[in-house]
């Protein structure tokens, strides 16, 4: 084990794209009790300090170079700081909401929250993409005719699934009357009738809107797993932005509730991460751990995950108010709508993630936000990291 003072646990970041890491050994106290010596091999690391040794083995397909290996630093309450390059990057993973259904399969839609079903073994001939939020408004600029969809809307059938990029819009069909029910104080809220939780809203008489955040989708043959609600939003909202970024070059979003409020303003800015971490041999909670409770306590595991990184600042209580209205009059900003509770909870999950960051990678200084922030120059932005879940694995030292 580690001397007294040492946590023994480790955070590596690792950028696909450049073929770069930054590694954090971290400790508990200020300054550890006898000299540290770190050795980085191509595919473990190890930290000795005082006698004693603690090693790891990095995951399959994690290989570092260590003849690259630059800028060793303390940082007071942050740990040691090295930065290496790698010798074989890690795959690139890439999934999509979109894959998750299907023409001509059947599907079952469960409540997140409890399980309980929502659509039952529905079937879609068709799984169309729907055009983006905006698309009138475009055709307005760019046609020199008046629009001839200005007072349409596009309404699945029963046979249809309309993806949003938020939502997912069905023919309501007979759930509405069975498995759903409308909130009492506004009817165009959908509850889930076992836990009450708002899945989504009503469009029209016949059409429903699910939000990717409450719902989840299964085969008509396969079961309903639990997923902690903390991950599942992580998941999709991490997918949302990925899927968004690609397909719209957008890089700035406004996280609005179903209320219309707008909760946070987030910027991406990588989706080529992938974190690895090990907790070591520490029993504190004190020290940062990115995985918090999902991640095993115990010596000995290294857990990877495939992340994005994005800066956030928060609006609700009128925060950041002059901030959020010059993004709500900007074009380059892409708004994602959730539901009210869902905004709140993803909020908190930002906050935790920041603060379970070493202090010194916590915010980026006031240049780099003067960048796009103009009317912020002064103020630092708050970092934290956001999961793509589904591809969690986990690896054991030897």
């Amino acid at each position: 084990p580690f001397p007294c003072g040492m946590a023994g646990g480790f955070l590596l970041e690792i950028r696909r794209g450049t073929q770069s890491a930054l590694l954090v050994i971290r400790y508990e106290a200020e300054r550890p009790s006898s000299p540290v010596d770190v050795s980085v091999a191509a595919d473990r690391l190890e930290v000795r300090s005082g006698g004693s040794c603690e090693a790891a083995a990095l995951p399959a397909g994690v290989r570092l170079a260590p003849s690259s290996c630059r800028g060793l630093q303390r940082l007071p309450g942050g740990g040691l700081h090295l930065r290496t390059g790698l010798r074989r990057p890690p795959p690139h993973v890439v999934f999509t909401l979109r894959e998750s259904l299907k023409p001509q399969k059947n599907y079952v839609f469960y409540c997140q929250s409890c399980g309980d079903i929502i659509v039952k073994d529905r079937k879609f001939l068709r799984v169309l993409p729907l055009p983006s939020e905006n698309w009138s408004a475009l055709i307005e600029e760019w046609c020199c005719h008046p629009n001839p969809f200005a007072r349409s809307t596009l309404h699945p059938q029963h046979d249809d699934c309309f993806l949003g990029d938020t939502f997912f819009l069905l023919n309501s069909g007979k759930e509405s009357h069975k498995d759903l029910e409308k909130s009492e104080c506004e009817n165009t809220r959908v509850i889930c009738k076992r836990c009450k939780t708002m899945v989504g809203e009503t469009v029209s008489s016949d059409t429903i809107k699910y939000y990717v955040t409450e719902v989840i989708i299964r085969p008509s043959e396969g079961s309903f797993t639990p997923t902690p609600r903390s991950q599942f939003i992580q998941s999709m909202v991490a997918q949302c932005l990925v899927e968004l970024s690609s397909a719209k070059s957008t890089f700035r979003f406004a996280v609005k509730g179903d209320n219309g409020k707008s909760y946070i303003l987030m910027w991406l800015l990588n989706s080529d991460t992938l974190l690895v971490e090990s907790s070591g041999s520490s029993s504190s909670h004190s020290v940062f751990t990115l995985f918090g409770d999902i991640f095993m306590p115990s010596s000995g595991p290294v857990g990877t995950w495939n992340a994005v990184k994005v800066l956030y600042q928060p609006c609700i209580k009128s925060r950041n108010k002059d901030l959020a209205d010059a993004w709500e009059d900007d074009i380059g900003v892409h708004p994602l709508k959730f539901p009210s509770e869902t905004c709140l909870e993803l909020l908190l999950i930002l906050s935790l993630s920041t603060s379970s960051l070493p202090p010194s990678l916590r915010c980026m200084n006031s240049f780099q936000v003067k960048i796009f922030v103009r009317k912020c120059c002064c103020r630092h932005v708050k970092l934290c990291f956001v999961f793509i879940m589904c591809l969690k694995t986990y690896y054991f030292s030897k």
